[in-house]
């Protein structure tokens, strides 16, 4: 792809590094962006400045926040008993959206993939070892997409928690395997965790 500018050149080189933005696409949103008043330019950047800055992530539940504790780990409303421990923010925000679970979270960060050089140490598990060991929890429920590298995950934390006294749940397998959660719809992902099962069940299965 030959460019007139060297500027055009960078803008849709740093573009096109963005998961499913090609050359092509990239080139079309840099030329939609030079084709905007020059405000509404500055005001995208500024904005990604600022999220880039000064973004946080909960103390708690490691969840993307504005402040030290997120809105839900502040919610005096939410059952502080029970956590649904996922891989990323996406899947609170896919969960939430259900209106189905008043717990609080666990945000791994990442699961367990040998191939991709992600171990146990890479993720937030030591943290939510911790919570398991105040006795502050009654409840974990595994929300991990059912791939391999989310069962692996969910199994190694199941061995690291099953001498402590709080009970290990599983989103029942509405989920169809290999699907990851974010792309689930609504309902299928309300009900499977409302009908959520132990976890020690689901390694029969």
């Amino acid at each position: 792809m030959e460019f007139s500018s060297k500027l055009l050149e960078n803008a849709v080189n740093e573009m096109s590094q963005l998961p499913g933005i090609g050359k092509r696409t990239a080139l079309r949103l840099v030329l939609h962006l030079l084709r905007q008043p020059e405000h509404q330019t500055f005001q995208l950047s500024e904005a990604l400045s600022k999220v880039r800055a000064e973004i946080n992530f909960c103390k708690s539940c490691h969840n993307i926040s504005d402040k030290i504790l997120c809105e839900i780990c502040e919610n005096p409303n939410r059952n502080s008993a029970l956590v649904c421990v996922v891989e990323d923010i996406r899947d609170v925000m896919a969960i939430e959206n259900t209106s189905s679970f008043k717990g609080l979270y666990h945000v791994l960060g990442g699961k367990i993939s040998p191939m991709d050089g992600i171990g146990p140490q890479d993720l937030n598990i030591n943290s939510l070892v911790e919570k398991v060991k105040s006795g502050q929890v009654k409840e974990l429920i595994f929300a991990m997409s059912p791939t391999m590298e989310g069962d692996t995950t969910n199994f190694y934390i199941f061995r690291q928690l099953q001498d402590y006294e709080v009970a290990l749940s599983t989103i029942a397998r509405g989920v169809a395997a290999g699907n990851e959660l974010e792309y689930t719809d609504e309902i299928t992902l309300g009900r499977s965790i409302i009908d959520r099962v132990p976890f020690e069940a689901s390694l029969k299965s």
